[in-house]
């Protein structure tokens, strides 16, 4: 009987490997579930992650690895090893492809957890197994631990890049003096060109609307007001004068002018930081959310969604409180609460299936997000979604686990006792 019992919960691990693929994230729309993409975890805090074709590329922020995963299963061995700082928010950072071309963007060291040298970002070329061809496309500071960004993503036939002020104060940062090239700023880096953006404090998020081209990027605030962007040419996004929405004009007026440079206002605003992340559009009509805007953060694992009006340049909203694009202290976030328990999101992207994908550094995870519909029940062995129905089964054969052997242990606790009585 215990053995039988035991036996439940060994064979159903045989096919989730490990229980905490059980405790997945909540999706609190009730017409789609989240499943673990990759049955094992990515070691050493995955950042970001891109496709080719079906295939992913996902970078180890600690190591300096890119790893593959194909047909959901991540391959043994990297495709790309580089040396990387880990200090601060140094590492791997960023990655983007465009065809067989793929961008990485890292802090480079001399060797793996070394002294910080700068920040690199290579063009390499994709062969079917591994990153190569590797080509120096551009040196960006950093001289700080903090605020280097890495953000990037490409449209068009332009790759774009970000990095936050990395500690720098000048006129990249709305300062009337001082300066530090390539700081505060998203850059066109292939084909190389001049600054697309300026005043950004930091950014984790960066990609483009596939219906309009317009460019979007989310910015972490410093004790306040984390914000997403409408990011057109020649953009100021107002730091370190102005964080979240600024309703006096007298401030924006204030302003130092540089260059062409324009500021507006954020489309969207969270008065309490949550450290926004990874930013996806999704146009997949078998996702059903193809006027939706899809945004990660790091503090709390959450995943918002926003409603696109109909211009697709900023966002509508049922709440009177949302109603003035910010979400202060004191109020709901209901409306715009997609999922939660993801852990320290640090990207979102759509996949070329439609869904969605998810990364998290702390859970080490790619999820999957997709219509109830698309979730089957086991139709042979080996054949177990990671939904809701596995997670009842798990549960159930861990309580079945439990209970055996709580049973054997007070069975031999009764003949322990006979046998003392016997020897009275």
């Amino acid at each position: 009987m215990v053995i039988f019992i035991g036996i439940i919960p060994y064979t159903f691990a045989e096919h989730i490997n490990s229980v905490d693929q059980i405790l997945l994230p909540k999706i609190l729309d009730e017409n789609y579930v989240v499943e673990q993409f990759v049955a094992e975890g990515i070691p050493n805090s995955p950042t970001t992650m891109t496709f080719l074709g079906d295939d992913i590329l996902v970078l180890q922020r600690y190591d300096g690895i890119v790893r593959l995963v194909r047909d959901g299963v991540l391959q043994p061995e990297p495709v790309l090893d580089v040396s990387v700082a880990k200090d601060g928010e140094r590492g791997m950072l960023g990655i983007t492809s465009d065809g067989t071309k793929v961008y990485v963007y890292f802090t480079a060291a001399d060797f793996d957890a070394g002294k910080a040298i700068e920040n690199r970002i290579y063009r390499y070329d994709w062969d079917g197994k591994k990153l190569v061809n590797p080509i120096l496309l551009k040196t960006l500071p950093s001289d700080n631990f903090y605020h280097n960004g890495g953000a990037m993503t490409n449209f068009g036939g332009q790759t774009y890049a970000v990095i936050g002020d990395n500690g720098n104060y000048g006129r990249l940062q709305n300062k009337d003096e001082g300066w530090k090239n390539d700081t505060s700023v998203i850059l066109r880096i292939d084909p190389p060109g001049k600054y697309y953006a300026m005043g950004i404090r930091n950014s984790f998020g960066l990609t483009a609307d596939p219906i309009t081209g317009n460019l979007w990027d989310t910015e972490n605030g410093d004790d306040s007001f984390d914000e997403i962007n409408l990011v057109p040419e020649n953009f100021n996004s107002g730091w370190m004068k102005i964080m979240g929405i600024a309703e006096n004009q007298t401030i924006i007026d204030s302003l130092p002018k540089y260059g062409d440079f324009v500021y507006s206002n954020p489309e969207f605003a969270w008065e309490k930081t949550v450290c926004a992340t990874g930013i996806a559009f999704s146009t997949s009509e078998i996702f059903a959310q193809t006027d939706r805007v899809f945004v990660g953060d790091c503090n709390n694992g959450n995943l918002y969604r926003f409603n696109l009006n109909e211009q697709r340049t900023g966002f509508v909203f049922n709440s009177p409180e949302l109603q003035d694009n910010t979400l202060n202290i004191d109020e709901s976030n209901e409306e715009i609460l997609f999922g939660t328990g993801f852990g320290a999101i640090t990207d979102v992207e759509e996949g070329p299936d439609g869904f969605l994908y998810i990364v998290s550094l702390s859970n080490g995870k790619i999820y999957r997000i997709l219509p109830k519909e698309f979730v089957h029940m086991p139709e042979s062995k080996g054949d177990y979604p990671l939904g809701e129905f596995s997670e009842i089964i798990a549960y159930l054969g861990i309580i079945l686990v439990i209970s055996g052997v709580a049973i054997y242990f007070i069975r031999k606790s009764r003949r322990v006792k006979l046998k003392t009585k016997d020897f009275a």
